[in-house]
């Protein structure tokens, strides 16, 4: 279950915080490492940039995670994100639609 109170932790803090910061890699490396602009890393890791299907096969592959648990956290962010905006409150006005029978 998704928290209501907050939005949960972008993926960017995770790769930071559990993997950057314990292994000693720099943003610049890891960039280096995935072949990719070393900005890309680093508006991920201060949550300005999504983590993408694809960069989550090249985070898994390069930190011994899945794809599914950077997309997990990616989609745990946006949703609990959009919840807190208007659309997202109006969204769970929505009465269920009753059923015929």
């Amino acid at each position: 279950m998704l928290p209501t109170k907050r939005v949960t932790t972008h993926p960017g803090e995770v790769l930071q915080e559990e993997f950057l910061s314990p292994m000693a890699i720099s943003q610049s490396a890891l960039a280096r490492h995935l072949g990719v602009p070393p900005y890309t890393i680093n508006e991920i890791v201060h949550a300005k940039r999504a983590v993408s299907p694809r960069m989550a096969v090249m985070l898994s592959r390069a930190l011994g995670t899945s794809p599914e648990f950077w997309m997990g956290l990616q989609a745990d962010y946006d949703l609990t994100a959009v919840l807190r905006t208007r659309e997202g409150k109006r969204a769970q006005t929505i009465p269920p639609i009753a059923r015929a029978g």
